[in-house]
């Protein structure tokens, strides 16, 4: 956002720079810094002056002071190019600790990159350096900091279009190989042109991570049941498990028209034959075993 459409700020000329953004001023990537936007359970974001752009800086927290949860479960089947790198995060030495952060923390910036080349409304990052984030402040019409979702109320009209929007953005993410991991109303901002998705330091590869479909379905089923509370015929559809058949299926393009209905397949195992073909398989195991034994006894 250029600095000469920018509307007042809560500008605290007082305002000391944080120790995180220091370094950034020094080597002249950020001139000022104009106020503290919001403070979550990862990070800090502040609204800073790069030349004549307003832009966004979010400082991530330490591992220590972070509050995100099983952070475990969202690191899964994430590729590390450099093998010593990889080595020292699985042996968790101080190194290895360090590195991990990284990760977490370059994660977001490599989200958002796949997500805008894949066409999903997400603010435009410039960076990370050292822990912090330089992307694109998201404005409302009037120039102001967009809301979240959450703050924002909406007409059933105007829920079910944001809300389709949404269902194709986490379709275009899902062809993409991404999940959010933490998709809701507080990660999810609205300017004029409807939402805009937010904070995503935790998104997962959907092919590589176990966890994957259920963290899908959490985050759809989320924003179903957030924009039902505005338009109540969203609460009946099954975007989740549309999309994520149909992914597993190999079957899901960004050209893929949902349709927000799934046929469950409710017939039942036939649990004899499935344990006969398993008695099956462990039989002629066992006689493949019993035959190189043989053979090996006889040379």
């Amino acid at each position: 956002m250029a600095l000469s459409s920018m509307p007042h700020l809560r500008y605290n000329s007082n305002m000391k720079v944080p120790k995180r953004i220091q370094p950034l001023v020094d080597e002249g990537l950020i001139d000022q810094v104009i106020t503290q936007l919001m403070s979550g359970k990862e990070a800090t974001v502040y609204v800073v002056r790069c030349g004549t752009e307003i832009r966004c800086a979010k400082v991530y927290k330490e591992a220590s002071k972070r509050s995100f949860k099983q952070a475990v479960l969202y690191q899964e089947g994430r590729k590390v190019r450099n093998s010593r790198r990889a080595r020292a995060m699985g042996k968790k030495s101080k190194f290895g600790r360090e590195q991990q952060e990284d990760a977490w923390q370059t994660a977001e910036v490599d989200a958002l990159y796949r997500c805008a080349h894949a066409g999903v409304r997400v603010p435009t990052p410039y960076g990370c350096f050292d822990g912090v984030l330089l992307m694109e402040l998201i404005t409302d019409e009037e120039g102001y900091v967009a809301s979240r979702l959450n703050d924002v109320e909406l007409s059933s009209e105007t829920a079910i279009k944001h809300h389709g929007l949404l269902m194709e953005y986490v379709k275009r993410m899902l062809c993409a190989g991404l999940v959010h991991g933490d998709l809701s109303e507080f990660n999810v901002l609205v300017d004029q042109d409807g939402p805009v998705i937010i904070d995503m330091p935790q998104a997962v590869d959907a092919a590589a991570n176990n966890n994957a479909k259920w963290m899908f379905a959490r985050d759809v089923n989320n924003m179903t049941k957030y924009y039902g509370q505005f338009a109540s015929a969203l609460l009946k559809t099954k975007y989740a498990k549309e999309m994520w058949a149909l992914f597993e299926a190999g079957n899901l393009t960004v050209d893929t028209e949902l349709t927000g209905r799934f046929k469950e397949n409710l017939k039942r195992a036939n649990v004899k034959s499935v344990m006969h073909e398993i008695q099956a398989a462990f039989e002629e195991e066992q006689e493949k075993q019993a035959r190189i034994e043989s053979a090996r006894k006889q040379s």
